[in-house]
């Protein structure tokens, strides 16, 4: 098969689908692998990093959207690489078509098939291939709000773990997963006062267990999330419903009652964001401000420690893209359920059940696609 790779072209999106070792591992299956030009740059990649690993190297994006059976990304794909897809085309990548009605559409209209990351199940329905980005993203959540606290970039000024003889500031993460976890743990590192709260009580037992004193776990009722939110310096959300878009569980009304300075990370915004106020930003452009409250709601924050991100990425996106490679895309799906959960969409139709309801698609299941 011919596997591609572009140059990510999000706003300050420094990852990259491919890294040299991963082309090499396609490369000696027997693939041919295409990368765009300067892809690797923003990891530390060069060029002849990727020809040394029997790679091509090929001037601009539309060699691989024109030559390739398989295009490998991070991101989305923007609207004018969309543009270039083709029916019969694999895509695989990152999608959260959800809260994106107009990439939905576009791929949709394009008759390609759509295998996104974020779906892709594991054993006991954990997402193995969402599972590193929320794991950089929950720790990245914590150094964000800590320099969003800050006087200059419009917080309150408060230092998270305090000083001897005055109180460290009150961190409120929203969701005991992977990215709530992960928040914690930097959190509580760091000698704040953290509070996490969740709905399901194995998850609670869980992070209690983990953190015992070192952070307090609450049950996520509508009066537990107002009492937890407006007495927070920094709030986080990590809430996740897979393929879904996120439920908006802070509300604007919320927003009047906490302290004037104080943070919102939303690490649900790739689904639309957990908070009413929530609107997609850059690394570019951070924060915004409604209410005196800053809102830092960067839809790729795992984008800015690159080298980090991608490796962890293809950690566990190339095995799969092996298998793709190896077998083709539907032999691949039909052996691996796992794998085929990944199907978001295919020759005209939407085949995740979650996206086709949030956006008035009718469904097709995956089943009868790659029977």
């Amino acid at each position: 098969m011919r596997v591609g790779c572009p140059k990510e072209i999000k706003n300050h999106e420094y990852r990259v689908g491919l890294t040299p070792e991963s082309a090499r591992e396609l490369a000696n299956h027997g693939h041919e692998v295409l990368i765009e030009t300067g892809a690797g740059i923003g990891i530390g990649a060069f060029d002849r990093n990727y020809v040394a690993a029997g790679a091509k190297i090929v001037d601009g994006p539309d060699p691989i959207f024109d030559q390739c059976e398989m295009v490998v990304k991070v991101k989305e794909p923007q609207a004018i690489e969309r543009s270039k897809l083709r029916e019969g085309q694999v895509v695989y990548t990152y999608l959260h078509l959800a809260p994106d009605p107009e990439q939905t559409a576009d791929l949709v209209k394009s008759g390609v098939t759509a295998i996104a990351y974020e779906t892709v199940t594991g054993p006991g329905g954990t997402l193995p291939l969402l599972k590193p980005m929320s794991q950089v993203a929950g720790r990245m959540s914590v150094q964000a709000g800590a320099s969003a606290l800050e006087k200059a970039h419009g917080g309150r000024g408060v230092l998270l773990g305090g000083v001897p003889g005055v109180l460290p500031g009150k961190v409120t993460v929203i969701g005991g997963g992977v990215v709530g976890f992960n928040a914690a743990q930097m959190a509580a590192g760091l000698g704040a006062d953290v509070t996490i709260l969740d709905r399901d009580p194995e998850v609670l037992e869980r992070v209690g267990v983990h953190f015992e004193s070192r952070a307090k776990t609450r049950f996520s009722n509508l009066a537990n999330l107002h009492e937890a939110v407006c007495e927070a310096d920094l709030v986080i959300g990590a809430v996740l419903i897979p393929g879904a878009a996120a439920p908006k569980l802070v509300s604007r009304r919320m927003l009047k009652e906490m302290q004037a300075g104080a943070v919102l990370v939303d690490v649900a915004i790739d689904q639309g964001g957990c908070f009413e106020t929530s609107k997609a930003t850059t690394h570019a452009e951070p924060t915004y401000v409604v209410d005196d409250v800053v809102h830092y709601c960067v839809a790729n924050m795992p984008g800015a420690v690159a080298r980090t991100s991608t490796y962890a990425l293809n950690n566990v996106t190339l095995p799969h893209a092996l298998r793709i490679a190896d077998k083709g895309w539907k032999e691949a799906l039909r052996s691996d359920p796992h794998l085929a959960a990944g199907l978001n969409v295919h020759g005209g139709t939407v085949c995740y059940e979650a996206v086709a309801e949030e956006l008035g698609y009718q469904h097709k299941p995956i089943k009868d696609v790659i029977a």
